[in-house]
């Protein structure tokens, strides 16, 4: 177990589960899981996987993402409470020591560049988030800052000499415009000021390359072992072909490429992420890889043809009725489904009649809270 004053003073309950030890919160998960899947009793569930040995239940996050609340003069970055007052959390222990030294620098900037804290209630001000990235192994780092406009960028670049300075492993800076107050972390534009676009993030000796906007598991090394055990199933099966929708930056297909004896083609709605993808693959040589910007379900239902193999990596809600009807009338003989919602993937499951599962593993991405990763292996059924 971990201890965390800001949970035990009541100013932060975001990890609901931080009582209890690791070891239950893998049980309760597994229950969970168990439960949610119940109506395939024959599914064989794998052991779930969380941190290293050792560790981590502390400081295993990659990513802060930082309300920015006070005021130019005294910032604080955290959360709001429920009064809408700022509660400093760059002390929070899921961040790595290295992190976690990164956000003074960080202040100092929002300080000299005259940065006002958007203010929720009066909907006034300007800097809303701080979005910090770092990669585990080399330590590199990149840093968002969520604006309501252009005019504070100007600013921002005449101290940017300082910060990077203070912070000679912070690489990528970019300025991201959300001028609505709403519920939405960042807008559709991205200002970058330093000249690295990127910050390479390694997993299993893979570079992924993030741009400002892609998306990436919080947890480097859960999200490794993920990306380990769906290469394993790949290679056990060896297919002629595959798909990976919803790929992101491509982690599946590129982990997965080498064991395809064919084309492998990565769809994601998202065109900076599969330039990510494509960057990747030139650098590794995977000859067979394609990637494409595309709504997943608008590719696929697209295609008089479908691989052996189709790996769906879907956001909370899942694939939908029509990818499922599609894929499960479809000539694929396996599916790899990599699930953040088991309710969802219930749900889906559900609708591939045609498909049993055969295995599953929970991946403990988010230790201290009630979610988790799961993958599932589902072979088309023999007929009768």
């Amino acid at each position: 177990m971990i201890t965390c004053h800001h949970y035990a003073a009541g100013r932060c309950r975001s990890c609901t589960l931080i009582e209890q030890p690791l070891s239950e919160q893998l049980r309760a998960k597994q229950r969970a899981c168990l439960d949610a899947l119940s109506a395939w009793p024959e599914l064989h569930w794998l052991g779930p996987v969380s941190g290293p040995v050792s560790g981590p239940e502390a400081g295993f996050r990659n990513k802060a993402k930082m309300v920015v609340s006070g005021t130019a003069d005294a910032p604080v970055l955290g959360i709001l409470d429920a009064q809408g007052r700022g509660v400093d959390l760059r002390d929070c222990p899921l961040y790595p020591p290295a992190m976690q030294a990164a956000f003074d620098p960080i202040l100092d900037l929002i300080r000299a560049a005259r940065l006002e804290p958007y203010d929720v209630p009066a909907r006034r001000g300007e800097l809303k988030y701080v979005l910090l990235t770092r990669c585990d192994q080399s330590g590199e780092m990149m840093l968002r800052l969520v604006l309501r406009s252009r005019g504070p960028i100007e600013a921002i670049r005449a101290r940017l000499p300082d910060l990077l300075a203070a912070l000679p492993l912070l690489l990528v800076v970019s300025v991201n415009l959300q001028p609505e107050h709403k519920a939405v972390v960042e807008g559709d534009e991205e200002v970058v000021l330093t000249e690295r676009q990127t910050l390479t993030m390694w997993l299993n000796g893979l570079p992924l390359h993030l741009r400002p906007r892609s998306f990436f598991q919080t947890n480097s090394h859960v999200a490794a072992a993920l990306y380990r055990e769906a290469a394993g199933w790949v290679g056990e099966i060896r297919p002629k072909g595959m798909w990976d929708l919803f790929c992101g930056v491509g982690g599946f297909a590129l982990h997965c490429a080498r064991h395809v004896d064919g084309p492998v083609t990565g769809i994601e709605v998202s065109a900076e992420a599969i330039d990510s993808a494509r960057q990747t693959a030139a650098e590794l040589g995977l000859g067979n890889t394609h990637f494409r910007a595309l709504q997943a379900a608008d590719f696929a239902l697209g295609q008089a043809e479908v691989p052996e193999l189709v790996l769906v990596n879907p956001p909370r809600r899942g694939i939908g009725a029509a990818l499922c009807a599609f894929l499960d009338a479809s000539a694929a003989d396996w599916l790899i489904y990599s699930s953040c919602n088991p309710a969802s993937l219930a749900h889906d499951l559900a609708r591939l009649p045609s498909f049993e599962p055969v295995r599953a593993r929970l991946f403990d991405i988010f230790p201290h809270t009630s979610h988790s990763e799961v993958l599932v292996l589902l072979r088309r059924k023999t007929p009768l």
